[in-house]
């Protein structure tokens, strides 16, 4: 998708701050689809989306017009963008990210919310079933967090005498992850530091505090709350200090960072909008069950391997999904 597109996207994003009256299609309701997150999202993410959407006939502008409610990666104005989107009189509230999803889950009971990718399945106790979650609350489960031993065993099989990885996130997502990555370093019989990145402008300071402690590989979590400007923020300052770093998005590795392993986002936000025309159509959230991905995504980009001095082992190549020359 080009720039320009992606532009015409948020203008009719834009549309969702006139009254229906004024897009003259009274006679025909429109909804009003929320969606909030903690950074912008791709051009990829938010086009899989609205395509999605509109397969299903629900056309931006047309059908519905859409409320977005971005923050600048600041956690801590989650809260006022969540109040923020529901004073707006959304009719269902797209989100991503577990974190999100609780700000979004604390200022309403009643307004739909959908997530596209939560790390925690039970989203910090607000689901007790996944099979039937009740409540306001559904989408989908990303299980980050259950692939930690395989992220940590990814960089040990590329890095040799990989004894030591550094884990940059915000404190918030921190300690959505830190239970599974326990468990993966003492598996594998490595050490990890936390590296406190509050900010993606902090990337650079991360970086170097990853090196200073003698980290021979990073990984890189809480991407949702990342714009892709911040995301290239990082994959540079990886690169400027030549730290093979891991990543939970596939345009990261297709932008210069050297691996990512994740579920496929544009998947996950294809499935959302099924979730969106579902209930739209009169399903109750609380019905739908909290699904979990399939298939997880190796991407690993060869010539970021060869910039560090990497010599990818033939056996991780053979697994991986895409890789990048």
């Amino acid at each position: 998708m080009k720039r320009r597109e992606f532009i015409s996207l948020l203008g009719g994003a834009a549309a969702a701050v006139w009254p229906v009256g004024a897009q003259g299609q009274s006679a025909q309701r429109i909804w009003r689809i929320g969606f909030l997150r903690a950074a912008p999202p791709s051009e990829s993410e938010l086009g899989a989306f609205l395509r999605a959407l509109a397969a299903r006939g629900y056309v931006q502008g047309r059908n519905f017009v859409l409320v977005p409610q971005w923050g600048d990666g600041n956690v801590e104005r989650l809260s006022e963008l969540a109040i923020a989107m529901v004073n707006q009189g959304t009719d269902i509230i797209v989100t991503e990210g577990t974190i999100v999803v609780q700000a979004a889950a604390a200022v309403t009971w009643t307004v739909p919310i959908v997530t596209t990718s939560a790390a925690d399945p039970f989203m910090g106790g607000l689901i007790k079933n996944l099979s039937r979650p009740g409540g306001n609350v559904t989408g989908f489960a990303s299980m980050e967090r259950d692939v930690s031993s395989k992220v940590f065993e990814i960089l040990k099989e590329m890095v040799p005498g990989l004894d030591r990885i550094a884990v940059l996130a915000t404190r918030p997502v921190w300690a959505v992850f830190a239970s599974g990555q326990d468990q993966a370093a003492k598996a594998l019989g490595i050490e990890y530091r936390f590296i406190d990145m509050p900010r993606p402008e902090a990337a650079n300071t991360a970086m170097l505090q990853a090196v200073a402690v003698g980290a021979k590989g990073a990984v890189v979590r809480g991407s949702p709350f990342f714009s892709p400007a911040h995301r290239r923020l990082i994959i540079e300052s990886s690169a400027e200090h030549r730290l093979p770093t891991i990543y939970e998005r596939r345009d990261d590795a297709e932008q210069g960072g050297l691996v990512s392993y994740a579920p496929n986002i544009q998947d996950q936000y294809r499935a959302t909008a099924e979730y969106v025309v579902r209930i739209l159509a009169g399903a109750n959230p609380g019905d739908l069950p909290i699904q979990q991905p399939t298939k997880i995504d190796l991407i690993i980009n060869l010539k970021t391997a060869k910039t560090l001095g990497l010599t990818v082992p033939p056996t991780l190549i053979a697994r991986a999904d895409e890789v990048i020359e």
